[in-house]
């Protein structure tokens, strides 16, 4: 859990790579119009429902990938601490709610509550982070808290704000979430949303469904674990070995303490 970087934690390499190059990718090419959704006019007046599909493709501004890369990189915990199986799995299995349960709660149930008022949802893969987020903050411990004092008196108890070393990851998803109100704010709550959905098994066949194995095999990985295997069996023959020995010594040691009129004892003991 203290390794640094990405140790144990390729997918999470993956996606970050991948947040970082397509959003520059999209700037390079000016297609970043492509990929936000405004209700009115793309869903209702132009039809574009394949916007649906791509919305979370990239970040449309620097802000906002930066935060986001930032909050991928502190997520990582995440796969180490359910393995690359496991996390690719929740990844691909809550997708399809991330992708499709922003835009139509916006469209369908936000938009006609605030009487057409909201209509923007920026691009970007902001649930996806916050269905991690969830899993963050239900699974990992804080291992350390601190307090900000906000007064300086020696009389009185410390009071002040009381942060954890789990604080930083919180503040920049928060940052996150606010960068462009309330489009960004909608992706974030849904997100997080979808995340305790998963965790409580409510949505459909997603929190049981495990992506194939062959499509995370990993030579390296196999042999890694193939030369553990190996050490441990090795490591628990010696164990055993000289468990076994210690016993025949102790065993040895009982017998030279027995008397000569034990041994005789012994000898007709099992005649009576």
């Amino acid at each position: 859990m203290l390794a640094s970087g990405f140790t144990d934690a390729r997918v999470s390499k993956y996606l970050l790579i991948s947040i970082v190059a397509l959003s520059i990718l999209a700037s390079i090419t000016d297609s970043k119009y492509l990929f936000y959704i405004q209700v009115v006019p793309h869903l209702w007046r132009y039809k574009q429902i394949w916007r649906l599909l791509i919305w979370q493709a990239c970040y449309t501004n620097s802000t906002e990938l930066l935060f986001a890369a930032m909050t991928a990189y502190h997520l990582r915990i995440i796969e180490r601490l359910w393995g690359t199986h496991k996390f690719t799995s929740f990844i691909f299995s809550t997708l399809p709610y991330t992708t499709l349960l922003p835009p139509l709660t916006l469209a369908l149930i936000l938009r006609p509550l605030s009487l057409n008022t909201l209509n923007y949802l920026p691009a970007g893969p902001t649930p996806i982070l916050f269905a991690l987020l969830a899993q963050y903050h239900a699974v990992i411990p804080h291992v350390y808290k601190y307090r900000l004092a906000t007064s300086s008196s020696t009389t009185s108890p410390p009071s002040g704000l009381i942060f954890s070393d789990k604080s930083m990851t919180y503040l920049l998803a928060a940052q996150l979430a606010l960068s462009q109100v309330p489009g960004s704010l909608i992706s974030a709550s849904v997100g997080w949303c979808i995340g305790y959905a998963w965790r409580n098994d409510i949505l459909p066949g997603a929190a049981r469904w495990r992506i194939p194995s062959w499509v995370l095999r990993d030579k390296s990985g196999g042999e890694g674990y193939e030369s553990l295997r190996r050490r441990l069996e090795g490591e628990s023959s010696v164990a055993v070995g000289a468990a076994s020995g210690v016993e025949g010594r102790d065993g040895e040691r009982g017998r030279q303490r027995r008397t000569l009129g034990t041994q005789i004892l012994d000898q007709f003991r099992g005649a009576f």
